[in-house]
């Protein structure tokens, strides 16, 4: 995924980009308005600092709308809700106050370009190898084989097959499939996980992404 970060701080902007590049997308930067609207064209996110040296961050989001839907998240230390309202009435899709956690900012980009892209009901742009049936929850492969999964089991698949061979972030994970990013509960993530591959084994294999979170490996 393309991502553009427009933040004036060099060292907020620095650590956004690893965050950003290590989950895998290509990171451009800029730390002015007018800076940003040269770059935005092409992006498949934007995230936004309000408060930018040359226009408010509000001005710039209504430029990229004038031109483009795409998804833009708000990075600011602006709490007060007018600020809040502004921000969503200019454009934004999300609202994300500084400081924040980068595994909570990686989840709130995921669920902001799912709900952009409509990827929540669309097929994997690869193939995982199999099918889901979340009615019957049951996984379905190639080869004629039937697994039954818990309610869980199968939302959890469900997040990961959307993007075959691409990290997931834990708390991606944890947001969609438990609707909470508490830390503390990332222990249930793991255990679902580790009930998930015994049940897909030998016919699909999920990987742990060290630092990140879980990836289902591409078919092979």
């Amino acid at each position: 995924m393309r991502v553009v970060i427009v933040e004036d701080d060099p060292g907020v902007a620095d650590a956004l980009t690893q965050a950003l590049r290590g989950h895998g997308w290509s990171v451009r930067h800029a730390s002015t308005a007018h800076a940003a609207l040269e770059l935005v064209d092409d992006a498949e996110l934007v995230l936004l600092d309000m408060g930018l040296p040359d226009r408010d961050g509000l001005w710039v989001c209504q430029q990229v709308r004038q031109r483009s839907a795409v998804p833009i998240v708000a990075l600011t230390a602006r709490r007060h809700e007018s600020a809040i309202v502004n921000a969503l009435r200019a454009g934004v899709d999300d609202y994300v106050t500084k400081p924040y956690s980068t595994d909570v900012l990686l989840a709130r980009i995921d669920a902001v370009v799912r709900r952009a892209s409509g990827t929540a009901v669309a097929a994997p742009a690869v193939d995982p190898g199999f099918t889901i049936d979340a009615t019957a929850r049951e996984v379905r492969f190639a080869a004629g084989q039937v697994v039954q999964l818990t309610a869980k089991e199968c939302e959890l698949l469900q997040a990961l097959a959307r993007t075959p061979g691409r990290p997931v972030t834990r708390a991606a994970l944890m947001e969609e499939v438990w609707d909470t990013t508490w830390v503390g509960a990332s222990r249930t993530l793991d255990v679902h996980v580790a009930t998930l591959r015994a049940k897909l084994d030998p016919h699909a294999q999920i990987d742990t992404v060290r630092g990140v979170g879980y990836r289902l490996a591409e078919p092979t």
